[in-house]
């Protein structure tokens, strides 16, 4: 009997060194991405205006609080058609450092042609550090279906349940 291969993600580092995405352990659902931020100026969101900061010597990257950053991962990719990217955080991160998705989850489109990144907002109330190729989020791959539209009547039905809070 004859298999069908599984899909697979084309991975195009950017930069010397960058490594694919991979998980921790093979029960893992995630895999790991980590920040590549060595060299850089990352897009941030600080008082109301856009600006670039740039990393240190070592490539760290600080956020006071109520940045948020779009975090670079040096890589891009090209997921298989039906296939999106859902982008969460570590939750040493999320836990530890007081950084949060604004968009959780991210979805990286099969589409999306450019370097992936990782929108963190620091909510915390002292400065936070991304170290540069630190594991800072996971990649959660989901199989989604798109479906046409059709214009008609929804209507109402004795059987189905109601909006918000008519389960108690």
């Amino acid at each position: 009997m004859d298999t069908i291969p599984a899909p697979s993600i084309v991975f195009e580092p950017l930069h010397e060194g960058v490594t694919a995405p991979t998980r921790a352990t093979t029960g893992a659902a995630g895999y790991d991405v980590r920040a590549y931020l060595l060299g850089r100026s990352v897009r941030l969101w600080r008082d109301g205006a856009e600006l670039l900061q740039p990393t240190d010597a070592s490539g760290a990257l600080a956020l006071e609080p109520n940045d948020v950053a779009l975090v670079p991962l040096g890589f891009r990719a090209r997921l298989p058609d039906g296939y999106e990217a859902q982008v969460r955080l570590r939750s040493s991160i999320a836990f530890r450092r007081g950084l949060m998705l604004p968009n959780a989850p991210g979805t990286i489109d099969a589409d999306y042609p450019d370097e992936w990144l990782v929108m963190v907002r620091n909510v915390s109330t002292t400065r936070a550090i991304i170290e540069h190729r630190e594991r800072i989020a996971q990649i959660i791959l989901h199989r989604y279906a798109a479906l046409a539209w059709a214009t008609g009547n929804v209507g109402r039905s004795t059987d189905r349940r109601g909006g918000i809070g008519s389960t108690g």
